[in-house]
C-alpha cells in the first residue's frame, strides 16, 4: 500500500486534462457503464436553506481499479468541491484534488458527447443561453466536436453578455461571435442550443428551436429548478439523459413529464445506451433532439483518474499527503 497520496490543485487538474482528452476519456467510461463494468452511486443531496445545498456523487470502475467520491457545498456566496480517488484493490487513497475545475471539465465534456452523438453532423451555429461559470467551457467543448462557424450569446445581464462574447471571440477566431439582443434573436435558426442557467422557473419555449436543432439542457439539476417548458418534449424525437437515476431524482422537467413515481420512463434513453447502439434509431415523430445532463459520479471519476495518471508520471510536480496507519482504538474502562 502506498504511504502518500497526491494533492492536485485546480490548476494542476486543468493542466493535466485538456478538453479533447476529457471528452474521449469520458466516452470510454460511458461504454464501461453500458458493458456493466462500471457503476454510479446515486447523488446524495442535502439542503442548507437560503439556496445552499450539500452534494455527494460516487462511482467505481473495478476494471480500471479506481473508485471515488466528489463532495461539494454550494451557497449563494460561493461553492467548493473536492474529489477523493481510491484504488479498488486495496482501498489506497491515491489522490485528493480540488474539484471545481474538474466539475467544469466533466460537465462540458458530457455536453460535448451529447452533441457528438445526437446533433446533426453539419451543426455549426450555437446559441449559448447563460454566461455563468459553466458556460464558457460549454462553448469550447462543443467546438471540439462540432467546429463552430457562429456563436450567439444571450443572458439577462448585458454587461456579462458582452464580456463573455469578447472572450469567446478571442479564443475562437474562426467563429462569428455576436451578442444577441434577445433570446429569440439568439436562437433564430441555430442548429445547436445550450441552456446553462440558474433558472428556477421555465423560460425556454419549444418554438425557439429551429427544425432539426439539438438542445443541451444543462443548468437545472435540482428538483425545484427548471429551464424549459413541457412543450419542448412535444417536438423531441429523442430524449436522452446522462444518468437515469439522477434524472429521476433531480430533474423537475422530466419528473413532471414522465411522473416522479412512475416505475419506468420508457421514452427516455441514456447516452451510454445510444453510444453502445452506435447512435439513435431512424425515425421518430419529433424534429429535435434533447439532451438533459444532470451530472454523475462516473463523469468525475473519468477526469479524476486521468488527472491522477498524468500527475503520477510527472515526478516532483505535485504535492503529496502522507498517509498513516490507523491508531489502535483505546476503550475507556467502565
Amino acid at each position: 500500500m502506498k504511504n502518500t497520496a497526491l494533492w492536485l490543485t485546480e490548476a494542476e487538474v486543468a493542466g493535466h486534462v485538456p478538453m479533447n482528452d476529457a471528452i474521449d476519456t469520458l466516452e470510454r467510461n460511458l461504454i464501461e457503464i453500458a458493458d456493466g463494468a462500471a457503476f454510479n452511486v446515486p447523488k446524495a443531496l442535502g439542503s442548507l436553506g437560503n439556496g445552499g445545498a450539500m452534494h455527494a456523487l460516487a462511482s467505481a470502475s473495478p476494471r480500471l481499479g479506481v473508485c471515488g467520491f466528489k463532495t461539494w457545498v454550494h451557497t449563494p456566496n460561493g461553492a467548493k468541491a473536492v474529489f477523493a480517488l481510491f484504488g479498488t484493490h486495496d482501498g489506497t487513497l491515491l489522490a485528493m484534488m480540488e474539484a471545481n475545475t474538474l466539475g467544469q471539465i466533466r460537465t462540458a465534456a458530457m455536453t460535448a458527447l451529447g452533441t457528438r452523438w445526437l446533433a446533426p453532423a453539419n451543426a455549426d451555429d450555437l446559441a449559448i443561453v447563460g454566461t455563468g461559470r459553466q458556460a464558457i467551457a460549454q462553448v469550447y467543448a462543443i467546438n471540439t466536436v462540432r467546429p463552430l462557424r457562429r456563436v450567439r450569446v444571450w443572458s439577462r445581464d448585458a454587461e456579462r453578455r458582452q464580456a463573455f462574447a469578447d472572450k469567446v471571440r478571442a479564443d475562437l477566431p474562426q467563429a462569428d461571435v455576436t451578442v444577441a439582443s434577445s433570446l429569440e434573436a439568439a436562437t433564430d435558426g441555430a442548429s445547436l442550443v445550450t441552456i446553462v442557467t440558474r433558472a428556477t422557473e421555465p423560460f425556454f419555449r419549444a418554438d425557439l428551436l429551429a427544425p432539426q436543432a439539438h438542445l443541451n439542457a444543462v443548468g437545472a439539476i435540482l428538483p425545484a429548478n427548471a429551464e424549459f417548458f413541457p412543450d419542448v418534449f412535444e417536438r423531441a424525437r429523442a430524449v436522452v439523459v446522462d444518468d437515469l437515476d439522477n434524472a429521476r431524482s433531480g430533474s423537475r422537467e422530466l419528473r413532471e413529464r414522465y411522473g416522479a413515481d412512475a416505475p419506468q420512463w420508457p421514452d427516455v434513453q441514456t447516452l451510454h445506451g445510444v453510444i453502445k447502439r452506435g447512435g439513435l434509431p431512424a425515425g421518430g415523430s419529433g424534429d429535435i433532439t434533447l439532451f438533459k445532463a444532470m451530472g454523475m459520479g462516473l463523469s468525475d471519476l473519468a477526469i479524476a483518474a486521468l488527472a491522477y495518471e498524468r500527475a503520477s508520471t510527472t515526478a516532483g510536480t505535485s504535492q503529496t499527503v502522507p498517509l498513516t496507519a490507523a491508531a489502535p482504538i483505546r476503550w475507556a474502562k467502565g
